[in-house]
């Protein structure tokens, strides 16, 4: 039990002043769940706890409520609404049997008006307030985004792991028909493990980015021309199972490139699977490589719609997506900082009726090396 006198907002006052507080704040008592009152109720007062617990609620919804402050002895709630000359904003709900002070508005006032002292001593406690709430809103608002980009990245892996999981099961079914020869077993065995080695490598390469940290990067130099043709074989089923179709028209250049080929075939995987996403009712990837005095381009063509232009200038920022019903828009984040780990660059681009291009310059191995 806390008299008035005892609490700190009144602490400044004179004895002069303390016999009309007692005199003008009679004592109210509320049972255990009791509303002291509520949003839209007249700033009528303010109230100090002489003993018990106040809990300070807001409506979030119809029928959510959400706690952001508990009152204890000697603390002070319902003075903004007085000050302010306004209706509540806030439920004041007595958690157990609660007795607290009322102090009326218009003697709250005066007493504000012939005590500097009490002024600044309330204004101090208003400011305090105000900073516990915006910590605790802060915290929460922090929460709540944390377990949003939680839900999108599963949402993501969940999205990304459809392709190589529906193949392992295809495989695994196909090698185990009664028919199936052992050559067709064994060729089935090494198709599954390729797509449980890019499963590992898909979700290493999340944790990598979500732990802000590189790793061994390794480049050595590589046959490009293998390393394309290799992996438009890999390729090619999954795109087939979306309806689609993966072309690499012309020849390929015979050069060298400093690859890491487990990381690069990330970016291939990244960009086809989002073209195959572009393109709900199946249509035509093209793969085209050209080179140049000092590096090789490769451009990614689909037949779909384009990119939206409201995206267009953050493809490649971490978390933008559009139009997708699954995916955060890492998968062009990782891309693009794969490739500038190969020191090259990574654009996009929409033709006019034929869909997006994504294009990607590597570096050329310089003579020698």
């Amino acid at each position: 039990m806390l008299l008035l006198e005892a609490s700190k907002l009144f602490s400044q006052l004179g004895p002069h002043e303390l016999n009309n507080l007692r005199r003008i704040a009679p004592e109210r008592t509320f049972d255990s769940g009791q509303e002291i009152f509520k949003e839209g109720d007249s700033g009528d007062g303010v109230y100090v706890v002489k003993e018990g617990l106040v809990e300070i609620s807001i409506l979030v919804g119809p029928k959510a409520r959400h706690v952001f402050s508990q009152i204890g002895p000697g603390d002070i709630f319902g003075e903004m609404a007085v000050l302010e000359d306004k209706s509540r904003s806030a439920c004041a709900l007595a958690t157990q049997a609660t007795t607290v002070y009322f102090i009326p508005r218009e003697e709250m006032l005066k007493l504000i008006e012939r005590s500097p002292a009490f002024a600044l001593v309330l204004l101090r406690e208003i400011s305090q307030r105000l900073r516990e709430f915006n910590r605790h809103y802060l915290r929460e608002v922090l929460q709540t985004e944390r377990l949003a980009i939680v839900g999108r990245f599963a949402g993501s892996i969940v999205h990304d792991l459809k392709n190589p999981l529906n193949i392992i099961g295809l495989t695994a079914e196909m090698a185990g028909m009664e028919r199936a020869t052992p050559e067709m077993r064994q060729q089935a065995q090494a198709g599954i493990r390729k797509q449980v080695d890019r499963i590992s490598d898909m979700i290493g390469e999340i944790l990598e980015f979500t732990q802000g940290s590189q790793g061994a990067f390794v480049l050595a130099p590589m046959d490009y021309e293998a390393f394309i043709q290799e992996l438009v074989e890999e390729l090619r089923p999954e795109v087939a199972l979306k309806s689609a179709t993966l072309e690499l028209p012309g020849s390929l250049p015979k050069v060298k490139l400093r690859l890491n080929p487990k990381r690069l075939r990330r970016v291939f995987h990244n960009l086809i699977h989002n073209a195959t996403d572009a393109m709900p009712d199946g249509g035509k990837i093209s793969l085209r490589i050209h080179p140049t005095r000092t590096e090789v381009v490769t451009e990614i063509q689909d037949s779909g719609p384009g990119i939206a232009p409201e995206i267009a200038d953050h493809l490649f920022e971490a978390f933008a997506t559009h139009g997708k019903a699954h995916g955060t828009g890492l998968g062009l984040s990782i891309c693009k900082r794969i490739i500038e780990d190969h020191h090259g660059w990574i654009s996009a681009r929409s033709e006019p009726g034929q869909g997006a291009v994504f294009s990607f310059g590597l570096p050329l191995v310089a003579t020698g090396g």
